[in-house]
């Protein structure tokens, strides 16, 4: 089973144990949309069969985003966009979403032309389910500021690895999570399986973590 760190002790540890139980995790050698490589992979579709099992933590995800004045929460689809939705409700703010637009030199990240406006001047939280390099992250809010909306902070049910922290110190922006994972990333030409010849896995786009 997946040992995930609370970022404190508090009463929903119950359900943190229900988060676990609806993901599926497997270890081995994957290549990330990031570009990078890591040594983790999360089954996240899951996560949103059933809405209502996610409501103590969206609430509490909710409640530690509102302490920075958000006026609209915003998620790179498809997961990041499904939590955004709930927790925009939860606090009954704007929700907006960014697709996910693929060519074949990179992904990239944008607001849908007919939400740009209703960004613009207002302070939006960036949400993912699961943050690991954080690149989604990073290309929801590069649009955003090209919207003219103004990032309040980077919220996430679970961080896997260290680079969301590295990501909001350098964005000046508050990073709030419930839980998180100890995980690999490497650049591939760095990259210790690579060099141990573990064969590397593409997990189908969409389909859980993509970093």
């Amino acid at each position: 089973m997946l040992q995930i760190r609370p970022v404190r002790s508090t009463r929903l540890a119950s359900s943190q144990d229900e988060l676990l139980g609806l993901l599926s995790a497997r270890k081995g050698h994957f290549l990330l949309e990031s570009g990078q490589h890591g040594d983790l992979w999360l089954a996240l579709d899951p996560l949103f069969l059933r809405p209502r099992r996610l409501g103590p933590l969206v609430g509490d995800l909710a409640r530690r985003l509102s302490r920075h004045g958000v006026e609209g929460v915003c998620g790179p689809l498809v997961g990041g966009a499904f939590l955004a939705e709930l927790i925009a409700a939860d606090l009954d703010v704007e929700f907006s979403y960014a697709e996910r637009l693929v060519t074949p030199q990179r992904v990239d990240y944008r607001i849908p032309g007919a939400l740009r406006g209703s960004v613009r001047g207002r302070r939006v939280a960036i949400v993912d389910d699961v943050i690991y390099a954080g690149s989604a992250v990073l290309k929801t809010l590069t649009d955003l500021r090209d919207c003219g909306a103004v990032p309040a902070g980077v919220g996430a049910l679970l961080v896997l690895g260290s680079a969301a922290q590295r990501l909001a110190a350098d964005e000046a922006l508050p990073l709030e999570r419930l839980a998180s994972l100890t995980s690999d990333l490497w650049a591939p030409e760095v990259c210790p399986l690579c060099a141990a010849q573990v064969p590397l896995d593409h997990p189908a786009a969409g389909a859980g973590t993509n970093g």
